[in-house]
């Protein structure tokens, strides 16, 4: 199979936005910059959120009805012990034991309220930091930023902030002449030629092969994975890309060698 022409892109590009509506406070990076997956990028105006859970751990930490109703609840036991014995002796009615046992349970009530206040509180301190740690935006990929789309102090109102591409792996696009179709596969090597001024071979993988070829063009496409752990080779290059069998040698095309089909041509024509 000959060289085929290819475009090397990058492997995803991703316009980060927010669904948080608020204002930018800080821009961490600028156009060009390499950033790491988990990197601050941008960080918005999060005053009332950090009231918010300054508010809501203050809530949460606070134990003093609980401690309360554990004195309570200690008192009203006590107390129903020492009314037990008397009700054994006959010293006082039943009806009086009813009230001071109910005076338990109540009290037990306080305190199981107590506790399923604080364990609100907690649960509303994680939703006021979840809030809060929306507004610092980070980097889902390892990439380079591409573009930046705003400032700050402007607003951010479901619009994209900043445009990253990942360029490790790089993605090599290739159109194939249909009659190549079924000779490639994932997982198969190829040599990637960049333009000038890159010099030199880059090996490549297979990653996506079309199912369906494009009838009017006669052709379908195949993507390759191009490693780029040294971020050398910039994304936008047109290339050539040479395919590999299995023993590293290029794939013999179907079509007829051209030389050897002009020579065949000559020496019939001399025996006329």
């Amino acid at each position: 199979m000959p060289q085929l022409d290819c475009v090397v892109e990058p492997h995803m590009v991703i316009d980060l936005s927010t669904q948080i509506d608020s204002i930018v406070e800080t821009m961490h990076v600028e156009r060009g910059d390499l950033v790491e997956k988990d990197q601050i990028l941008v960080t918005l105006d999060s005053g009332v959120e950090r009231a918010a859970v300054a508010s809501a751990r203050a809530r949460a930490d606070a134990n003093a009805d609980i401690r309360a109703g554990q004195v309570n609840v200690a008192f009203a036991e006590r107390r129903e012990e020492r009314v037990q014995s008397l009700l054994e002796d006959d010293a006082v009615s039943t009806d009086q034991f009813d009230e001071v046992e109910t005076e338990t349970r109540l009290a037990r009530l306080q305190l199981d309220q107590a506790e399923e206040a604080t364990r609100l509180a907690r649960l509303e301190l994680h939703r006021a930091e979840e809030t809060l740690r929306r507004h610092t935006i980070r980097s889902p990929i390892d990439g380079v930023v591409v573009q930046r789309y705003l400032s700050p102090g402007e607003s951010v109102r479901f619009q994209p902030m900043l445009r990253l591409a990942q360029i490790d792996p790089l993605r090599v696009e290739v159109i194939v002449p249909v009659s190549a179709f079924g000779k490639i596969s994932v997982g198969q090597r190829a040599i990637v030629q960049p333009e000038e001024p890159m010099v030199g071979n880059y090996q490549a993988k297979v990653t996506i092969v079309d199912r369906v070829a494009d009838a009017a063009s006669g052709t379908f496409r195949v993507a390759l994975d191009l490693p780029n752990p040294d971020y050398s080779l910039p994304s936008g290059l047109k290339c050539m890309v040479q395919f590999l069998d299995d023993d590293a040698t290029p794939l013999q095309s179907d079509a007829p060698n051209s030389a050897a089909t002009q020579a065949s041509a000559d020496r019939d024509s001399s025996q006329l």
